[in-house]
C-alpha cells in the first residue's frame, strides 16, 4: 500500500468516524446494593452425602442454610435488563450439629419484572462446582423479597438449593 493510499483511508476514516465522535456519550448507569440476609434449606444428592462422609463430615440429604449476599446491580437505565453480581456466603447443616461451608459468585441479568438467572463458581467442602441460579425479586414498598433456585450439579452429585431473604435499596 502506497502513501497515497495510506492518506486516502486515514482520511475517509476520519470523516466516516466524524459523526459517531460527535454524538453525545449515553448517560451512565447507576450501581446499587441490594445486600441482605439469606435462608433456606438444600437438598443433597446421595453421591454428595458420601463425599461429605468420606471428608469426615456426616449430614442427611436435607440441610438449613443462612447467609448473607453481598449484591450489586448495574441499572442500564434503560427498558432492557440490568447486570448482577451477587457474593453469596452460607453455612448449612447446623442443625444436625455440623458446619457446611459454601462461597458462590453469580453473574447474571435481571428484568424489570424482578426475574433474574445467574451462573458462576461454588466452593464446598463437597468440592468445587458451576452453579446455575434463577429466580424472582419482589417488591414490597422499599423491601425487597428475593426467592431463588440453584442447582450445583458435580461429579460427586448435585445440589439444590431454595432461599430466600430481604434487603432495600441503597446506592
Amino acid at each position: 500500500m502506497g502513501i497515497k493510499n495510506g492518506v486516502t483511508c486515514a482520511i475517509a476514516c476520519v470523516l466516516l468516524c466524524g459523526g459517531a465522535a460527535a454524538q453525545e456519550e449515553p448517560p451512565l448507569g447507576r450501581v446499587i446494593s441490594l445486600s441482605g440476609p439469606r435462608f433456606g434449606v438444600t437438598y443433597l444428592s446421595d453421591g454428595i452425602v458420601r463425599k461429605l462422609d468420606s471428608e469426615g463430615i456426616s449430614a442427611g440429604s436435607v440441610v438449613s442454610q443462612f447467609g448473607w449476599q453481598f449484591e450489586k446491580q448495574f441499572l442500564n437505565d434503560g427498558a432492557g435488563p440490568s447486570a448482577v453480581s451477587e457474593w453469596i456466603v452460607l453455612v448449612g447443616g447446623m442443625e444436625q450439629g455440623v458446619v457446611l461451608p459454601s462461597f458462590t459468585w453469580l453473574v447474571g441479568l435481571r428484568g424489570r419484572s424482578g426475574a433474574e438467572f445467574g451462573v458462576g463458581p461454588n466452593i464446598t467442602p463437597a468440592g468445587t462446582a458451576l452453579a446455575l441460579a434463577a429466580g424472582v425479586t419482589l417488591r414490597a414498598g422499599s423491601l425487597n423479597l428475593p426467592v431463588n433456585l440453584a442447582l450445583v450439579p458435580s461429579k460427586s452429585g448435585i445440589r439444590v438449593s431454595v432461599l430466600c431473604g430481604f434487603n432495600t435499596r441503597k446506592r
